[in-house]
């Protein structure tokens, strides 16, 4: 891992509070909780604050207790994020720090 790019891993408990909505009887991660660990992740690696999700798509589907891998990356002055499980990719999407 280079000072141009970093990961982290995380999981959403099973009895977080947001997921018998999201969907009851068959609950999966919503993107905004995905959205979230974008913004953790980025003031860990830089002490910045998330100031704009330029885009984000979802591809897959994170279910809960799933272990996910988040990797940041900086290329022509551009944040990107990619969400993985397994290798397979969940979201993925680019950043603005706040001005």
């Amino acid at each position: 891992m280079s000072a141009a790019t970093f990961q982290r891993e995380f999981r959403v408990a099973a009895d977080h509070p947001c997921l018998p909505g999201h969907f009851p009887g068959a609950p999966l991660v919503p993107g905004v909780l995905m959205l979230e660990q974008v913004a953790q992740a980025l003031r860990a690696w830089r002490g910045a604050r998330l100031g704009r999700i330029v885009d984000a798509k979802f591809v897959a589907p994170l279910l809960p207790d799933q272990a996910a891998l988040l990797e940041l990356s900086e290329a022509n002055g551009r944040l990107r994020f990619e969400i993985r499980r397994d290798g397979e990719l969940l979201a993925r999407g680019t950043v603005e720090e706040a001005s």
